[in-house]
């Protein structure tokens, strides 16, 4: 008896500390799901600029994670860019790349460039995509002007799937 509850103390401990580790106070903490507010994030665009979240405050924002060799995502990069020419002035859109995932950001670059790509190319060389606990590609977040998520969609969208999100965004 005396062996399980030092057994059941010893888990609690390691537990505690373990997260402790992990999610000290004032640390940025994931949040994915419907009605959390969205992680904040300070990260470098294709053209250098330095582009946050908290910026967009006040506008509704649709995030997509994406990689340079990921098939879907490949497919439904032309049915963002159109989305975005014809609602630019109404939500932000940002495609942040996995840049850790890529083999360095030339790819990301020439893959931009060669499709004409307009859109916000964001780089995330820190695993911010950790932080929305993104495990398939590609990975869509919906924000609304506070911050706050109102929908994720993982996998592939198309230009009518964007516009229903936005409209959604927007009620």
């Amino acid at each position: 008896m005396r062996k399980v509850f030092a057994f059941i103390i010893l888990t609690l401990l390691i537990g505690t500390a373990v997260y402790q580790q992990f999610f000290k106070e004032g640390e940025i903490k994931p949040a994915s799901a419907k009605g959390e507010k969205a992680v904040d994030f300070k990260l470098e665009s294709m053209e250098g600029n330095k582009v946050r979240l908290s910026d967009s405050l006040g506008k509704p924002v649709i995030i997509n994670f994406w990689t340079t060799w990921c098939p879907p995502c490949k497919k439904e990069m032309p049915e963002i860019q159109r989305f975005y020419e014809d609602y630019k002035d109404e939500v932000d859109v940002f495609a942040v790349n996995i840049t850790s995932n890529e083999v360095n950001k030339g790819v990301v670059e020439k893959y931009v460039t060669t499709g004409g790509f307009t859109f916000p190319i964001l780089f995330d060389t820190e695993g911010l995509f950790r932080y929305y606990e993104v495990l398939d590609m590609p990975a869509t977040f919906f924000i609304d002007e506070e911050g706050v998520i109102v929908g994720k969609h993982t996998g592939e969208l198309d230009y009518d799937k964007l516009v229903e999100a936005k409209e959604k965004i927007l009620d």
